[in-house]
């Protein structure tokens, strides 16, 4: 298989998929994935948004984008991208339009849609094959509604509906849902997790997807800036640290075999170096340091890489 190599950023493409200016918090990561992947697909797609942060982007009668787009309740963004994608084959089927006038079908949405309320849709999409991408934002919170804990949020956040207190010191007492993981054992195609400070890595990550037919996953690190209480211009500089303390894995699966794309396993940075960067984690160093929530934090990252064989 001969496919594009995409090494630095200088190989983004020029032409623009998103006119600029939009509702989005300023430094939002989301929009920056977004952006990429709709230049990456090229104009010819159309986009199913899932209710969330995202829905913000287009309100009307203002949109930035050059290609369709189209919004849907949070449940139900992959049975519309069915819907989407059997019309196609239908007029391509009866020659009402032309193979080269097909479009792309793009799914968008949060993690709480791709974590929880639409996980249901996901996994019947996943079942049936859809010819699909689907790109999740995961800011590891219901971040438009507040900021309320989702599946995706970490242990020991602080979020709206997991406030630190003395019953609970540590703040959410769960394990974040390992999403690869579901979705691998549906055996789709492809799998990736993706991150804004790694866009190289990303856009060859959907070169390489483009191969296949069927689904084509995308999870991506999302930094929230109100709800992970970090400046908006640190959003790319927290995204590298999530990197490279391990804690935000950049693999790929193909046919189900995964691959780490970036290899942490020896040279890691201190967790507590990302953790310090944002207010969610700040009960966790202030009034009373807890170290015992801190060390098992690392542990969880400390495991993972342990079991890495490549």
């Amino acid at each position: 298989m001969s496919i594009k190599q995409h090494r630095t950023i200088r190989d983004i493409p020029l032409e623009e998929s998103l006119t600029a200016g939009t509702m989005l918090c300023a430094g939002c990561g989301g929009v920056l994935l977004v952006r990429i992947l709709e230049k990456m697909l090229g104009p010819a797609v159309v986009t199913v948004n899932a209710a969330g942060c995202m829905s913000m982007i287009s309100v009307y009668p203002y949109t930035p984008f050059k290609s369709s787009w189209f919004y849907v309740a949070m449940p139900s963004a992959p049975a519309a991208a069915q819907g989407i994608r059997d019309a196609l084959d239908i007029l391509i089927e009866k020659k009402r339009i032309s193979r080269e006038q097909d479009l792309k079908v793009l799914v968008v949405t949060g993690d709480g849609a791709a974590a929880d309320i639409g996980l249901q849709s996901t996994s019947g999409a996943l079942h049936r094959k859809l010819d699909f991408y689907y790109l999740v934002y995961d800011n590891e919170a219901y971040s438009n509604t507040g900021f309320q804990a989702s599946g995706s949020s970490p242990y020991g956040s602080n979020t709206k509906t997991t406030s630190p207190g003395s019953m609970a010191p540590q703040g959410l007492s769960l394990d974040k849902k390992d999403l690869f993981e579901i979705w691998r054992a549906h055996r789709p195609p492809y799998i990736a997790t993706v991150s804004p400070a790694h866009i190289a890595d990303m856009m060859q990550k959907i070169e390489t997807a483009s191969q296949f037919r069927g689904p084509k996953l995308f999870i991506a690190l999302s930094p929230c800036p109100p709800g992970w209480s970090i400046d908006s211009d640190k959003v790319i500089r927290v995204s590298k640290m999530a990197v490279e303390t391990g804690v935000w894995p950049l693999k790929e699966a193909i046919d189900g075999r995964v691959k780490h794309t970036v290899m942490m396993r020896s040279n890691r940075r201190p967790l507590e170096e990302y953790l310090r960067m944002q207010g969610r984690f700040e009960h966790l160093f202030e009034p009373v340091l807890q170290e015992n929530v801190l060390k098992e934090l690392q542990k969880k990252v400390d495991d993972y890489w342990a079991s890495v064989s490549g």
